[in-house]
């Protein structure tokens, strides 16, 4: 059954381009789907620290659109935005994961920070401040936000590294089973409450960015704050969550 998510130009072009490999129509697919390559980019510029070069992502980025064009089959129910995506998104942090991006202090210094937020957040049951977080690891505030800055990414691949090894071959055995839809079931509903207890910036950033789907720019004007403000805000945020996940892995 060919995809009626597609028009009747797109399905002769995914012909031309799956049957021939014809240069004409790969040109026009390519040129088709470049603005998800910038969408998919904007989402992750959010988390990336300045070490990082945009035209390397944007690399990593096309290389995902072009593995996505070679693999997608126009005869599933399946939306190309939403494979192509997933598949952006994977190229982009293999190649941020290949470049080895983040030292290995600045590691180790993530994870002394999520262990932070976890602990003092259980012991509290609401959301820690800034003073609380850098007072219980005996660094300055200036430390502590210098390394969020650089961690939200690191976080989002180890979220992504997670959801792949349940994909993996482990996954195949492990994917109907009663314990991964309960594993599934305690994750959302810890990520619920977590998101509801985050700082109201914080909480309002999450909102904005991935349910409005608006771009960093269009969240400091609401919130009338700077940029790299809102990046900070969303790198907390995501530490936060990450801690909320590893609590419920922990004690499941």
């Amino acid at each position: 059954m060919l995809n009626q998510k597609l028009s009747k130009e797109e399905l002769n072009y995914w012909g031309d381009w799956q049957q021939h490999r014809d240069p004409q129509a790969g040109d026009y697919l390519v040129e088709q789907y470049l603005p998800l390559v910038d969408y998919v980019i904007q989402r992750f510029m959010i988390s990336l620290p300045k070490t990082v070069e945009k035209d390397d992502v944007r690399s990593y980025a096309y290389e995902g659109l072009l593995d996505a064009l070679s693999k997608f089959n126009i005869e599933r129910d399946l939306k190309f935005e939403t494979y192509a995506s997933w598949r952006i998104k994977g190229a982009i942090i293999d190649g941020l994961r290949n470049s080895d991006w983040l030292p290995r202090s600045v590691r180790d210094k993530v994870k002394k920070i999520e262990k932070a937020y976890l602990l003092l957040e259980q012991e509290n049951n609401e959301s820690v401040s800034d003073d609380q977080v850098s007072a219980y690891l005996g660094i300055t505030k200036a430390e502590l936000n210098k390394t969020v800055s650089e961690a939200a990414l690191s976080t989002m691949i180890s979220m992504d590294d997670e959801h792949f090894q349940e994909q993996g071959t482990m996954g195949s055995y492990y994917a109907d089973s009663p314990e991964r839809h309960l594993s599934e079931q305690m994750t959302k509903e810890s990520l619920v409450r977590a998101i509801d207890k985050l700082p109201e910036k914080e909480k309002i950033t999450v909102s904005l960015c991935y349910f409005e789907e608006m771009k960093l720019t269009e969240i400091a004007e609401i919130l009338n704050v700077s940029v790299s403000r809102v990046s900070q805000l969303h790198s907390k945020a995501m530490l936060r969550l990450h801690a909320s996940i590893l609590s419920v892995h922990d004690n499941y």
